[in-house]
């Protein structure tokens, strides 16, 4: 099979689908791998790392699309890559369709296959293509949030884990999942208060395992509208694989906390669990709420390519492998993976 990875184009996206060594079992294999002239740099590997192992350099992203039968990429296609993408193509990358009704009726018209990379599961049933974004997700927002805190970017002035003499910030989470979990490891390293509310009574016992200052709670209503009226920093984390997030955090929570308190919704993929979510880039990654300030990126690893880059590679790339082979639905994870096949929606998820 000829396997393509374009350039991501989405504002402040560095990530390649695969890194060099990624490709080599492929190459292996017999198939070919083509890559997007460039599509590599932002995340340190240049073209001529990619012609070391085997693959071929296309000269633009007309020649990849037209070489390519297998498109793998990260983020989902945006209008350039739709006008390129044909019936033929098999698309591999994260979508979050739940979220875009119309790149969902686009990929349709189109009439191709798409695999998610964020509905794949393994035998568990767990999400192995979405883990490692969320692992990095999950930290990054804990760092963009302790720097809004500060008084020169709008925040409340505070040092999160405070100091002698002064107190500690106080961090909620919603979701003990890879994303939530990984954010209340970096607020509890960092010595704030942190509680993490999860349904899953397993995932409040790892929370607490992160330290004496994580508290780990089932989420009533009345529990999380107390600790967001009080939170410093409010992370939303709350995922249901291949559907809309919930709100779990409304608006008028929002209301209640004080000036210069930090939102940052990771579920903004999926629509965001934070009522008052609105999707942001890199460009402008923040905006004021009834004088909260909500951080809602939907790229959030983007802004690590490269150890983005090399943590996505790991995890799909055998998956990519099974994929460039004749028989690959009759592996179940992947066959959960697809949400649009020859033109039609098939996820669950995603006809309801």
């Amino acid at each position: 099979m000829r396997i393509g990875i374009p350039r991501e184009l989405k504002s402040q996206e560095g990530r390649v689908g695969l890194i060099p060594a990624a490709c080599v079992g492929l190459v292996r294999d017999g198939h070919e791998v083509w890559l997007e002239r460039g599509a590599g740099e932002q995340s340190g590997y240049d073209d001529q790392q990619y012609r070391d192992i085997g693959a071929h350099i296309a000269a633009d992203a007309d020649e990849l699309y037209r070489r390519g039968e297998m498109i793998v990429k990260v983020k989902e296609p945006i209008d350039a890559d739709l006008a390129r993408l044909r019936r033929e193509h098999l698309l591999f990358c994260y979508l979050h369709l739940a979220a875009l009704p119309d790149l969902t009726r686009r990929l349709c018209d189109i009439g191709l296959t798409a695999v998610a990379f964020e509905t794949v599961e393994d035998r568990l049933g767990r999400l192995p293509l979405l883990a490692p974004m969320s692992d990095i997700a999950g930290r990054l927002s804990m760092q963009y949030a302790a720097t809004l805190l500060h008084q020169p970017q709008g925040g409340k002035g505070i040092l999160l884990g405070g100091v002698p003499a002064a107190k500690r910030g106080r961090v909620v989470v919603l979701g003990g999942g890879v994303a939530g979990g990984n954010a209340a490891l970096v607020a509890a390293a960092l010595g704030a208060e942190v509680t993490v509310f999860d349904t899953d009574r397993d995932k409040l016992v790892m929370a607490r395992a992160l330290g004496a200052n994580v508290t780990g709670l089932y989420p009533h209503l009345s529990d999380v509208a107390d600790a967001v009226r009080q939170a410093d920093i409010a992370i939303g984390a709350v995922l249901v694989t291949g559907a809309r997030a919930p709100h779990v955090i409304t608006a008028e929570m929002v209301r209640t906390m004080q000036r210069g308190s930090v939102i940052v919704d990771i579920s903004v993929d999926q629509g965001g669990c934070v009522e008052t979510t609105k999707p942001t880039t890199y460009d402008a990654p923040t905006y004021v709420w009834e004088g909260v300030t909500h951080f809602a990126v939907t790229n959030m690893p983007g802004a690590v390519p490269r150890t983005s880059s090399q943590a996505l590679s790991a995890a799909i790339a055998p998956y990519a492998s099974r994929l460039a082979e004749s028989g690959w639905r009759d592996d179940a994870g992947l066959a959960r993976g697809i949400n649009i096949d020859a033109g039609k929606v098939v996820h669950p998820a995603l006809m309801s």
